[in-house]
């Protein structure tokens, strides 16, 4: 299996983006001058890749090699395209099962997602590419290794991803507290895509707009919210349970 992987020097990134590597995190010496940092930062900006300007110790710390001002962290795994995944599970005839993560922040609570998603059969997860938590070491451990057993879509937009789905026929369902139903009210027969968000602010309010549904779970304690991973878990497990 992969490892995600440290890059250093202006042309060996270059080199890993123009090969087609799926670049996590890339940390650029803020007054960085000169051609070549011109051409990388055109490249990053092309490919949409979020550039981190930060200071030259923070790169020294995290490597002693001669890194020219620019680092980064290569993703441990391919993402797929959403449009090929989506049409790939409806030819084969399964009922499309997705899950949307809404700017989740914390690779523990991802990587448990992940692992709750590959073992109820999640088709795929649908993630954005900016502001999100990344796929790191962290995110393996956590996930038990499903990381590598489960497509991961990255897309510019939720809410891109959201009129795809609706448009092929996927219902969205948002997990939120403020829903007046829960979610054993609704139809998990259908084909559907759960959206989770993030853990302090929930779904946004321009993305709960658009969804076809909004659902809870029933809480009988005084803690008004769930672990936005266990919350996943309750969601995916009812949909197993009306689908068996």
């Amino acid at each position: 299996m992969k490892q995600e992987s440290l890059i250093f020097g202006i042309r060996a990134i270059i080199e890993a983006i123009t090969s087609g590597k799926t670049i996590d995190k890339l940390f650029i010496q803020g007054n960085l001058q000169g051609e070549l940092a011109k051409e990388l930062l055109q490249l990053a900006k092309q490919q949409k890749v979020t550039v981190n300007y930060v200071p030259i110790e923070k790169l020294n710390r995290l490597t002693r090699k001669n890194h020219q001002g620019a680092v980064a962290y290569t993703s441990p795994i391919d993402f797929y395209e959403l449009e090929n995944l989506v049409l790939q599970v409806i030819e084969s005839g399964h009922t499309p099962l997705f899950l949307i993560l809404d700017q989740l922040s914390d690779v523990r609570n991802f990587g448990a997602i992940i692992r709750t998603a590959e073992c109820t059969g999640v088709h795929g997860i649908i993630i954005q590419k900016k502001g999100g938590a990344p796929v790191n070491a962290d995110t393996i451990k956590t996930s038990a290794g499903a990381v590598f057993k489960i497509p991961i879509c990255k897309v510019d937009h939720i809410k891109d991803a959201l009129f795809y789905l609706q448009g092929s026929g996927i219902q969205v369902i948002a997990a939120t507290e403020k829903a007046p139903d829960t979610i054993y009210e609704q139809d998990l027969m259908l084909p559907t895509a759960f959206i989770m968000g993030s853990e302090g602010k929930g779904v946004s309010n321009s993305i709960l707009k658009l969804v076809d549904k909004q659902a809870k779970l029933p809480m009988y304690g005084e803690i008004g919210s769930l672990n936005v991973s266990v919350a996943c878990g309750a969601f995916l497990y009812e949909a197993i349970r009306q689908r068996r």
